[in-house]
């Protein structure tokens, strides 16, 4: 990995976008289908889920806004496009949907917003982008399923959207190790910084003590 870090450095990528003074939480996608262990979706990431749920008990802690995403189609998926055809899987999002449901550990609060989508990015065809705007939010802190899927998806239209992507590395998870890892590194050169949850916890604790 050193000479890969090495190779992309001299070329120029992995700069930072750095944290700014208004963050909030996005949480994608923490349904049934993929933290069920019969779930075809399954991606097998106990530990991130739990991340998820650390980094949300967190922002609760420091007023930090928290937004959920779920998908949700109409029955036959026809509000669904080609993403729809192309992953015969998302049927199981379809509205009524037992698996397309929240997990019962992690579930909106009061006061917590939530987006439902269509598509991988959580701005695709949603207010997300108008609702951060009108919160004067400048960071968004992304974690949920998958890291290369929604995930990737929704943190390169953050930074297109112009709000700094921050990525919880301990807190999205997907179906492969190297999938994972892959994504990681390429959304740490191209696309958004990386920070674990001690890291963030960190970031809120300046953030409360600054307006204290």
């Amino acid at each position: 990995m050193s000479d890969l870090q090495d190779d992309y450095s001299a070329a120029g990528f992995g700069g930072e976008v750095g944290l700014g003074a208004k963050p909030a939480v996005i949480l994608i996608d923490a349904a049934k289908a993929y933290i069920e262990p019969d779930a075809p979706l399954y991606v097998g990431s106990e530990d991130a889920f739990q991340a998820m749920i650390s980094l949300a008990d967190m922002a609760r802690d420091h007023g930090v806004p928290i937004i959920f995403t779920r998908v949700e189609y109409m029955r036959g998926g026809a509000d669904g496009g080609l993403f729809y055809q192309k992953v015969k899987a998302l049927s199981l999002f379809q509205k009524g949907e037992r698996l397309a449901e929240f997990d019962d550990r992690l579930q909106p609060q009061q006061g917590d917003i939530v987006i439902t989508k269509q598509y991988p990015s959580a701005f695709f065809g949603t207010s997300l982008a108008s609702t951060l705007n009108m919160l004067r939010v400048d960071t968004c802190l992304l974690a949920g399923f998958s890291t290369s899927g929604c995930v990737r998806a929704s943190t390169l239209d953050a930074l297109q959207y112009g709000f700094r992507p921050i990525v919880a590395t301990e807190a999205c998870g997907d179906r492969d190790p190297q999938v994972q890892s892959a994504n990681l590194f390429d959304l740490s050169q191209k696309y958004a910084d990386l920070k674990n949850l001690a890291e963030i916890e960190s970031y809120f604790q300046t953030l409360s003590a600054q307006e204290g």
